[in-house]
Parts: C-alpha cells; structure tokens; sequence
C-alpha cells in the first residue's frame, strides 16, 4: 500500500464505506418494500416499543415532520401503530403490530447477509478489532463534540494497532 497519510484517507474512506452500504442496504430492503429508513424506524422500535415519536426522530437524527412521513407509510402498510400516552392526549407512542414482527425476522437475516458481504475476505478476529476500532472513533468524536477531549495531534502520531 503506497504511503500516504491518516489525514488524506481515513475520512474520505469512512464516508465512502458508510455512502455504498446505505446505498446496498437500500437496494437489499426494497426486496421487503421498505427503504432504510423505515428499516431503521422497525428496528429502533423493536428494542424499545413505546417510544415518543419526537424519541424516535432524535434518535435517527431526523426532523419530527420527515419522520412522521415514515411513521405515516408503516401505519398505512400495517406494522406500527400510534397509541396515545395515557398521561398526555397530545403524545403518540409507537408499537409493531403482529404483522412486523415475521419481517423484522426476515430483516435480521438480511442484516446478516449484508454484515457477510461487508466483511468477506476479512478474519473474525480482524473484523472485531476493526468494530472495537470504530467504537473508539465513535467516542473519540462523541468526546469532542461534548467537549472533553480536545484534538491533540501529538497523540495521534503515538496510537498503533499494529
């Protein structure tokens, strides 16, 4: 591998990866009439049901208006429903109805189909380093965002793996 340096590659490559697997994730869950998003929204919903939906559109980022778009698509296709909160008439909270619980099972296979494409040609061992590696990118950067960990280039040049 020519020499080149972390500053002229790491981000372009970071944003390369994660720009063609939500384009392969798309293209896998539209065999299930669903885009990523909406796989995400079935997703978060599947860990903690009951979710606001303001919840739900800050956990994905996302304006309250393009989310309750989505919310207004599964609804419609039968697997969320919007109950309202017994404290607060003006709360919906949202659950999966019976009918998304086999397609969710369908998605966590194709998460695993896509998990193996991704990582073909790489050791199980590689692989978890690699997600421990990116764990410590995501806090690095969480830190920095909060303000706790100022950039310190010094530090950089001393951190090795292998």
């Amino acid at each position: 591998m020519p020499d080149r340096s972390i500053e002229s590659d790491f981000l372009f490559t970071l944003f390369e990866v994660q720009r063609l697997l939500r384009l392969f994730a798309d293209k896998q869950a539209s065999r299930y009439g669903l885009n990523r998003a909406q796989w995400a929204v079935l997703a978060k919903l599947e860990r903690t049901e009951g979710l606001k939906q303001a919840d739900v559109a800050e956990l994905m980022e996302m304006q309250p208006i393009t989310l309750m778009r989505l919310i207004d698509k599964l609804c419609k296709a039968g697997l969320i429903e919007r109950r309202g909160d017994e404290t607060d008439r003006r709360i919906n909270r949202l659950y999966l109805t019976g009918a998304a619980r086999p397609l969710l099972a369908q998605l966590a296979v194709l998460r695993g189909e896509i998990t193996r494409v991704a990582l073909a040609d790489i050791s199980l061992s590689d692989a978890h380093r690699l997600i421990e590696q990116l764990q410590t990118v995501k806090d690095n950067v969480r830190n920095a965002l909060q303000g706790n960990a100022p950039i310190d280039s010094e530090k950089m040049k001393e951190r090795h793996y292998g």
